[in-house]
């Protein structure tokens, strides 16, 4: 059973950046392609970022593309989130979760595709 837990959320200013983190246990970490999504209050949950098993490919929503960055260091179990240029429209509950069934060189953006999920952390972009 793997087990995720991010960390890092918290309150920043309309254009600053903030950095959260997800650390993995209970599994081989470089067979999960990770995800990064986002539910805002009276919203759907949604696709922000996606990165391979290897960390070679990363993929964006169009909505965070050029501002958000997502890397993992499979050395340390550990994927991240680096958002700059915030907006308070990226205010959210932030979640991370572990794709088992991905191919070595592809991520899915479906949230039904991915099998844990952390407990969430909360970002509040402030204006």
């Amino acid at each position: 059973q793997v087990q995720l837990v991010e960390s890092g959320g918290g309150l920043v200013q309309a254009g600053g950046s903030l950095r959260v983190s997800c650390a993995a246990s209970g599994g081989t970490f470089s067979r999960f392609a990770m995800g990064w999504f986002r539910q805002a209050v009276g919203k759907a949950r949604e696709f922000v970022a996606a990165v391979t098993r290897s960390g070679g490919m990363q993929y964006y929503a169009d909505s965070v593309k050029g501002r958000f960055a997502i890397s993992r260091d499979n050395a340390k179990n550990a994927v991240y989130l680096q958002m700059s240029m915030l907006k308070p429209e990226d205010t959210a509950v932030y979640y991370c979760a572990a794709d088992s069934a991905s191919s070595y060189a592809s991520v899915s953006r479906r949230e039904g595709e991915y099998d844990y999920w952390g407990q969430g952390t909360q970002v509040t972009v402030s204006s």
